[in-house]
């Protein structure tokens, strides 16, 4: 098949469900017009809503199918990123649309995170893979943003938010993997206050491409005789090219590529193996100004990222579903069940089966749950940034949501997200697991958001070896009290009730696993943390996404009362029946889950850590 034959967009996204998260359920019409959002109004935000999603498609989604199959390669020691992708970058910066979410003094739009992480969303689904280079751009950005000297920010945030310049995150080794104490990456401080770097780095997502004149990797790195472990780790910005105060370019930075990984899937993305310092010319210099922070400062990028994952993850996921949609609407297979002993009843579209429907509300509740996470994520971040400096109690408490929901975004998003294209699959049928249809690109581009930006066993035990016990135990606390409170005002809801009762014992479900778990820290019974912690981020992830659901299906509710007849009223009255029964599904079928996983973890089963290695297989 030709590249000519596979550049079309076949990406989707449903405004209308995004704008009602936007604007009726999570409220953002109440933070446009003040500051530091005084110039945004409901108009703009549609605006961009609109133009960023036409951009996604016309643009980044007919690039989407060659990018996976033409891939990346190196010519002359540089990276050769897939026919389009350069030009597709200029047209990115020049439309706006990697500013929508950054500081005005920066040039940017500073637009509330609420609206930006839908812009995400729609470049990421139309094309996940180019997405990925200009995502980590900012992540880069941000961090020198927040941790570097003036002169710093002054040479590199004008260049890498404007596009000149691209960005990564150098944190994995060959020898270490996760276990980032390991690193052997060596800095030492040289006459010109600068550190020579030496050292290998894989897995380095955009770790070189073909479209800007420098890359600027933050390195994790130990200086001489710094303590082993990570606390003896700093971070530096390490150009590809070396440049002079002013940002001119004189000449390469001993910054090798030293392959490109062959993968699964996100094939656009050059995900590279980089040595740094082969030939003892390597130059860095150390972000802000004191030595051995640098975990806590690529923290900062690594909460970027891992949103950012979050992201991918709900948007190749919603376009999956979308497309698996379409077909069924379009493929005509069988009869109808009413008609399945009438040899000579029509064919029906696929829509029509049972399993088919059952299929496509699971995947559109699953979709429509983690983006209510992820907006839900974006408000609180909103929040804080508006209540920072004027009510600490406040800033606090959205801070501390923040804190405690990015674990659930990424693993539980990226869990999910996986699933769900492999059940938009499965509504294609055989033609699925073809490449003449987007979903089985979908899945394999899918699979590695379960595991990059620390893996989602890692998420998990940050959860409940950090998160839950953050600032006193008191950001689950109102995590729980936020649930809480809404059960009580819903639990004679009169088209809500059994899902609300559902709601309820999820809720006391996590709430006493929780405890549970402390009980097992104070008693030293810690191997068995590692063992659960996976279970129990789902059962939180599933009590807030079933939480956010039906939230959406009462306002909804309330919505459809006041609908005019008519063209528009009858769509309007659709869109809400399909949000409420989104909810009522996700209510009635997977948060009984929750209490059942609560009652397994229970049992304290310690039989994968009684079983011995020799057991597993005599082979």
């Amino acid at each position: 098949m030709s590249n000519a034959q596979t550049a079309q967009n076949r990406y989707k996204a449903d405004l209308r469900e995004i704008r009602f998260l936007l604007f009726e359920q999570f409220g953002l019409g109440e933070l446009l017009g003040k500051e530091p959002y005084a110039s945004w109004g409901e108009d703009e935000v549609n605006m961009v809503l609109d133009e960023s999603y036409k951009f996604s498609c016309d643009v980044l989604g007919p690039l989407n199918s060659v990018g996976d199959r033409v891939g990346c390669h190196i010519e002359n020691g540089q990276a050769v990123t897939p026919p389009g992708f350069k030009e597709a970058w200029t047209k990115l910066y020049e439309a706006g649309w990697k500013s929508v979410g950054v500081k005005t003094e920066h040039g940017g739009q500073g637009a509330p995170m609420a609206l930006s992480v839908a812009v995400e969303e729609f470049l990421s689904g139309a094309n996940v893979a180019f997405a990925m280079y200009p995502g980590l751009t900012v992540g880069a950005s941000e961090v020198i943003d927040h941790f570097g000297t003036p002169a710093q920010k002054e040479l590199y945030l004008p260049r890498m938010f404007d596009g000149r310049w691209a960005g990564t995150m150098c944190l994995t080794e060959p020898a270490a993997g996760s276990d980032v104490g390991a690193a052997r990456s060596t800095a030492k401080k040289l006459p010109n206050g600068k550190y020579s770097i030496k050292g290998t780095k894989l897995f380095i997502s955009g770790g070189d491409n073909d479209f800007t004149e420098n890359i600027i990797h933050l390195v994790l790195a130990r200086v001489d005789g710094a303590p082993q472990g990570t606390k003896g780790l700093s971070l530096f910005i390490v150009g590809k090219m070396k440049t002079d105060a002013s940002g001119a370019i004189l000449g390469p930075n001993d910054v090798a590529l030293g392959g490109l990984e062959h993968k699964m899937g996100i094939n656009g993305s050059t995900t590279a193996l980089l040595n740094f310092g082969e030939n003892d010319q390597c130059e860095g210099e150390l972000v802000g100004t004191v030595e051995n922070l640098g975990m806590p400062q690529m923290f900062k990028m690594m909460n970027v990222a891992r949103i950012g994952v979050g992201l991918q993850s709900v948007s190749v996921a919603s376009a999956a579903f979308l497309n698996a949609l379409e077909y069924s609407k379009e493929r005509k297979q069988g009869p109808n069940i009413r008609n399945w002993k009438d040899a000579n009843a029509p064919r029906v579209a696929i829509i029509e089966h049972p399993d088919v429907r059952r299929m496509l509300l699971d995947m559109k509740a699953r979709v429509e749950g983690i983006r209510c996470l992820i907006v839900k994520l974006a408000r609180h971040q909103d929040g804080f940034v508006v209540n920072q400096g004027k009510d600490d109690a406040a800033a606090s408490y959205h801070l501390g949501q923040v804190d405690l929901l990015v674990p659930l975004v990424k693993a539980y998003g990226s869990d999910q997200s996986f699933r769900i294209c492999e059940t938009a699959i499965q509504v294609y049928g055989g033609v699925g697991y073809t490449k003449d249809y987007p979903a089985e690109q979908y899945c394999r581009d899918s699979k590695i958001f379960s595991i990059y930006e620390g893996t989602n066993h890692i998420q998990s035990m940050d959860l409940v070896g950090r998160k839950l016990g953050q600032n006193g135990g008191a950001n689950l606390q109102a995590f729980l009290g936020d649930i809480g409170k809404f059960i009580a005002e819903n639990a004679s809801h009169p088209a809500l009730g059994p899902s609300i009762k559902e709601l309820q014992a999820a809720h006391e479900a996590v709430g006493m696993t929780a405890m549970r778990m402390l009980g097992w820290f104070q008693m030293g019974q810690m191997s068995m943390v590692p063992v659960v912690s996976t279970r129990f981020l789902e059962m939180m992830s599933e009590l807030a996404v079933g939480w956010l659901l039906l939230v959406g299906a009462s306002i909804a509710i309330e919505k459809t009362k006041g609908l005019a007849d008519g063209e528009e009223g009858a769509k309007d009255r659709a869109f809400y029946a399909g949000k409420t029964l989104a909810a009522k599904y996700f209510a009635m079928n997977v948060l009984p889950g929750v209490k059942l996983k609560a009652e397994v973890l229970g049992r304290e089963d310690t039989s994968s850590l009684d079983i011995s290695d020799t057991a597993f297989a005599t082979v």
